[in-house]
């Protein structure tokens, strides 16, 4: 079920620093995804690796099911939690499954063309990357949590 994301008077889009850095953190997740998967198939494989395409296949699909379910269902992932950042479409909705394939495809093309789809974000006057423009989205920081200054005595 979609849902309408709050504060979005308070944030701004997001620059290549802040989302290369969120990057970072959740690839660390996505190798641990891998290598758990490569156990398996080894277990199941009786100790041999398993290097067929089907195989690579279901690293894909993993792989895109990791980003669509945290982007589907809050917007972000766990390196864009650490950053702050949020991926909406243009009006401050959470993103579909379609829009978050579509995201996905992207990211595969930009990293594919050395990172030309994340170094547009430098030229684009909306700070959008290819990923942004062809699933119609756009990835914002989020101001930072008030902290409570009334403690109890």
């Amino acid at each position: 079920m979609r849902r309408r994301f709050t504060e979005l008077d308070s944030t701004w889009p997001a620059g290549l620093i802040r989302r290369l850095a969120a990057m970072v953190y959740d690839l660390f997740l996505i190798v641990a995804i891998w290598m758990l998967m490569g156990f398996i198939a080894v277990a199941l494989n009786r100790g041999e690796a398993n290097e067929t395409p089907l195989f690579h296949s279901l690293l894909f699909v993993a792989t895109f099911a990791f980003f669509a379910f945290f982007w589907m269902r809050g917007g972000m992932t766990l390196g864009m939690q650490a950053w702050r950042l949020r991926v909406q479409t243009t009006d401050g909705m959470s993103i579909t499954l379609v829009q978050s394939l579509l995201r996905f495809l992207a990211a595969c093309a930009s990293l594919a063309a050395l990172g030309l789809g994340y170094w547009w974000i430098l030229f684009d006057a909306e700070k959008r990357s290819w990923s942004d423009i062809v699933s119609n989205t756009q990835v914002v920081v989020l101001p930072k949590p008030e902290r409570n200054t009334n403690k109890k005595k």
